[in-house]
């Protein structure tokens, strides 16, 4: 089974990718995902790397790399947003992904992750994690606050959600050119865009195109806990369009944890996954390198070949 380990692991500890690439590989991996916080200079040295055959890279995360004149800190993927009411940010989301997509190719990887923009009103996300914390989930100012934020994302969500189509069009049409593949991915905070039920009007529009799903464990998880919907919703949503699964854990409501340190069964995948389907290690610090080598260890497995 092929499993990689996304750069986010440990991009922040380098500026050079020679030794972002030697500390993976360290730990057994020969295919990796580039993150979203790498400079060009960064990436050029991954290039010499995968030009040698040293290491695989088989997918990136928009924006890769980072938006000239962007700081790393600063350059999350929805630093632009694909679905701003400003047209001028818009066409730049949409600009630098193309570029993501041309570096994707350039470095032979199968596919790009994208954030779809977001719904411009004030998340509340955080709020509600935070009641969960205080073991208030099925208090009524829970409740209360979870219909608020439905609600008012209810409200305007169908305007923006009509310019991320519209940029993803845009997108496909670069993606074919390009040969790659981009996975719309599950999101974290509630006003980002797609919910489950944009999720579903994307994969109807798009069918049969460049455009499929990528699955994130811990935030569809993360859902779940916080009762917007099941982990499991978005899998029988997205059956013969998922493309790659970022696999990380979560406790309550912090995600990117290690695999093995968390409450989520990665056995909820095996009917979904197949050999084809990118399947990417997404631990973030303080995830240690003996928590990423078990982690590796256990979803070996888990799959047990079978994926």
């Amino acid at each position: 089974m092929s499993l990689a380990l996304s750069t986010s692991w440990n991009a922040f500890r380098h500026t050079d990718g020679k030794k972002i690439v030697s500390e993976i590989k360290a730990l057994g991996f020969q295919e990796i995902e580039l993150s979203f916080n790498l400079p060009g200079e960064t990436l050029d040295d991954i290039a010499c790397l995968v030009n040698k055959r040293e290491i695989k890279v088989v997918s990136l995360h928009n924006f890769c790399p980072i938006p000239d004149g962007v700081t790393r800190e600063l350059a999350l993927p929805d630093y632009y947003s694909l679905a701003s009411f400003d047209e001028q940010e818009r066409l730049k989301a949409v600009k630098q992904t193309k570029n993501t997509i041309k570096t994707a190719a350039r470095l032979g990887a199968l596919a790009v992750v994208l954030h779809t923009g977001r719904v411009e009103i004030p998340d509340q996300t955080k709020d509600l994690i935070e009641l969960f914390n205080q073991g208030l989930k099925d208090s009524p100012q829970f409740k209360d606050l979870k219909s608020e934020m439905i609600s008012k994302r209810s409200v305007k969500s169908g305007l923006f959600f009509k310019n991320t189509l519209k940029s993803l069009d845009e997108l496909n049409q670069e993606a074919e050119a390009s040969n790659i593949l981009l996975g719309v991915e599950t999101r974290f905070y509630h006003r980002e865009i797609p919910v489950i039920e944009e999720l579903g009007k994307i994969l109807e529009r798009f069918k049969g195109s460049r455009i499929r799903y990528w699955h994130d464990t811990g935030h569809a998880q993360l859902m779940e806990n916080l009762g917007f919907c099941r982990h499991r919703d978005f899998l029988d949503l997205s059956q013969g369009a998922l493309l790659g699964v970022h696999l990380h854990n979560i406790i309550g409501c912090s995600d990117h944890q290690a695999p093995s340190n968390g409450e989520i069964d990665f056995k909820v995948l095996l009917p979904y996954i197949n050999k084809d389907t990118i399947k990417v290690i997404e631990a973030h610090h303080p995830a240690t390198a003996v928590e990423v080598q078990d982690s590796k260890k256990m979803l070996e497995v888990v799959f047990d070949g079978k994926v």
